[in-house]
């Protein structure tokens, strides 16, 4: 097989089911690397810690081991995965990145109950007391049987209960569209942890099924249950990024007929929260939004609130501050990354960033040549490599962030330590020289 036709065959097969058929035509591609058939470039000072995998929704639907192929030739320097609500690409992603001699460091995503802000909305939009809070760094999972790995599980089981009520309210209201979630929905995933995204996906298929490819009928069906004008639709459905963000607009967000409101009880606490990710080794890190929502804007009270509980980094997506046409909204929002990153500086909290790409037309890296992020790609880059510094020695030498050793080596001084992990995050020793650490 000629190599350039073999690796597109083999990119493709990363995107498998199959944890096998993933894993043997990453070695293939790997071999071919070493062959000399396929060239990688060498890596470059820009990482993406934020990248969510098809265990939960990517828009591209790449496998752990499809982002790490593809961030090795795009020569990132480090490369991160988050998922949410479990950790079933931990494995796959650090092994990866073993093989191929790509950093990678792995995530994790959720919904948390902040008590002291429960009248103030964070980075959840319209619900109070709610902010997605995420694990860094992940190496291993909770210990077995501690409430580490039942706080775990329970999120897990929130979010399909969630998606469940939600699907039950939309069936009904769309009458000739029903899903069935073990039959329609499940079989989109690789490990049945389906989200909302994925419920659209399910929504938009069932829907040709049953109108039978019709798209006269579609468009009209559609129009009549969203409430907008047949020509905006037929313009729209095309457009599938467009038309999904439109449905869920309109069905499952706040004010949608399928939106389930949280209560108290609906996510664990935030403290739950972050004894799970230390029972775990990992590095407590909240999600901030934009800093423009109530519970976000005094950003040294958030940053101050947050520390004082055990959060030690600070997580931003800074496409959402800086790329923006509306001028008014992207000179605020750019004063509000200033912010975040000038106090997250001043209170030694490790910086990550990244693209998501949990929807389409998101880029797979941040331009840390745009004038707006230029001030602050230093700090993203010592983020990472602090995140990584951390996770290879978490792995390979019980030196990870809150291991005892570290713990007796720097005490509580964060500044000392980030300084360590960040200094080791910037090397990437050999297989062999890390299992002799």
């Amino acid at each position: 097989m000629h190599p350039d036709i073999g690796q597109v065959v083999l990119e493709e097969n990363l995107n498998s089911f199959d944890p096998k058929v993933r894993r043997s035509n990453l070695e293939k591609l790997a071999a071919q690397v070493r062959a000399g058939y396929i060239t990688i470039p060498a890596p470059k000072a820009i990482v993406n810690l934020h990248y969510h995998t098809f265990f939960s929704f990517n828009a591209n639907n790449w496998s752990p081991s499809r982002i790490a192929w593809e961030a090795l030739k795009y020569g990132l320097e480090i490369a991160g995965i988050v998922d949410f609500d479990v950790l079933d690409g931990m494995e796959e992603f650090l092994s990866a990145g073993e093989l191929l001699g790509l950093k990678t460091v792995v995530g994790m995503e959720s919904r948390v109950f902040v008590k002291e802000l429960s009248d103030k909305v964070m980075s959840s939009p319209n619900e109070p007391g709610i902010a997605y809070f995420m694990a860094a760094g992940c190496f291993q999972y909770p210990p077995i049987g501690s409430r580490a790995e039942a706080t775990l599980k329970q999120m897990s089981q929130t979010a399909r209960l969630r998606n469940i009520a939600m699907m039950k309210r939309i069936n009904e209201y769309l009458d000739a569209v029903q899903l069935d979630y073990e039959k329609d929905v499940l079989p989109l995933t690789p490990a049945g942890n389906a989200t909302e995204r994925h419920l659209l996906l399910a929504y938009d298929k069932k829907a040709k099924e049953v109108f039978g490819g019709d798209m006269v009928k579609i468009t009209r069906f559609w129009g009549e249950k969203l409430g907008i004008p047949e020509s905006e639709i037929s313009a729209m459905i095309s457009n599938t990024p467009k038309f999904h963000e439109t449905i869920r607009s309109k069905l499952m967000k706040f004010g949608g007929v399928g939106y389930v409101p949280p209560d108290s009880g609906s996510f664990p606490t935030l403290e739950d929260a972050i004894a799970m990710i230390k029972a775990m080794g990992a590095l407590p890190m909240i999600a901030w939004l934009d800093g423009t929502n109530p519970g976000e804007e005094d950003t040294v009270a958030f940053l101050e609130l947050l520390r004082s509980k055990g959060v030690v980094a600070v997580n931003i997506i800074p496409e959402r501050n800086w790329n923006i046409k509306d001028p008014d909204e992207k000179a605020l929002k750019t004063k509000k990354l200033a912010e975040i990153v000038h106090t997250a500086r001043e209170f030694n909290m490790p910086i990550s960033v990244g693209t998501e790409m949990n929807r389409a037309g998101l880029p797979f890296v941040d331009d840390f040549n745009a004038p707006e992020l230029a001030p602050y790609v230093t700090d993203f880059i010592n983020g990472a490599r602090c995140i990584f510094g951390h996770t290879l020695l978490a792995r390979y030498a019980d030196f990870g962030y809150f291991s005892e050793a570290s713990l007796a080596e720097f005490g509580d001084d964060c500044a000392r330590k980030n300084a360590f992990y960040t200094e080791i995050g910037k090397y990437a020793p050999s297989l062999e020289v890390r299992q002799k650490l």
